[in-house]
């Protein structure tokens, strides 16, 4: 993700090592938070948060850990507070359907709805779950990572994945009968 000398540089003072920095993570960041909010503002808001969070306290950054899971720490647990103090809001997403020529219209609107539903069921899951499964399927971070960045045992990783997966599967098993939501 981000070169070790450059955080080195930027945790021992180096102001233009640090805005460098920054830029270089900072869609990473605002990608994470879009994920766990799914509202524009509400991201933009915690991308903020976070990255003035990581300019003030880069130096407490340790080596011990990666740096993107140091990060992802951050990012999650702004985005969790910003979870709890408000009651999530549905969205209406703008989703430009591109239309590709080897693909029916029809299969590219059923594509973008699947889209819309798992989105939609993600964000129906208890705001843990929804946290793993973020990290695990969009970031694709391991279990280790994860559990290293929400500052979780492995196993509750585990089974937060599992049960999410379950939750998900409820939600979304007319797709597995070949319904569509209607």
């Amino acid at each position: 993700m981000v070169e070790p000398e450059l955080i080195r540089a930027a945790q021992s003072g180096d102001r233009d090592a640090l805005i460098t920095l920054l830029r270089e993570i900072e869609q990473y960041v605002y990608r994470t938070a879009y994920y766990v909010l799914n509202n524009e503002q509400d991201a933009l808001d915690a991308s903020q948060e976070a990255l003035i969070r990581i300019y003030t306290k880069i130096q407490s950054y340790e080596e011990k850990a990666q740096f993107k899971t140091w990060v992802q720490r951050i990012v999650t647990n702004i985005c969790i507070d910003k979870f709890r103090r408000t009651r999530p809001t549905v969205s209406i997403d703008e989703h430009n359907l591109v239309f590709l020529g080897d693909q029916s219209v029809e299969r590219e609107v059923l594509s973008a709805y699947a889209a819309q539903d798992i989105r939609a069921a993600i964000d129906r899951l208890p705001e843990h779950h929804r946290a793993v499964v973020v990290l695990r399927y969009l970031q694709d971070f391991s279990y280790n990572e994860i559990a290293d960045s929400m500052n979780l045992p492995l196993n509750t990783v585990k089974s937060y994945l599992f049960r999410a997966r379950q939750q998900l599967q409820t939600m979304l098993q007319d797709y597995e009968k070949g319904g569509v939501r209607g």
